[in-house]
């Protein structure tokens, strides 16, 4: 499981980016709690598409 923490709700549809990031790494996934969660190990590819998507890597936790 691929968790990812740190996204200002108030900036950003969570639910929106959820989508983007489970068709992006072909997974299942789900926004709860301030938080995404994707189905398997997919850290590096979610790194990469966040910084594409302009996030600051110091900001956003990725586990």
């Amino acid at each position: 499981m691929t968790i990812i923490e740190g996204i200002d709700e108030h900036d950003i549809d969570i639910k929106e980016l959820t989508k983007i990031l489970k068709a992006r790494c072909a997974c299942g996934g789900t926004a709860k709690k301030g938080q995404i969660e994707l189905q398997g190990d997919h850290k590096k590819k979610v790194k990469e598409v966040l910084a594409d998507m302009g996030f600051s890597s110091d900001t956003i936790e990725i586990r």
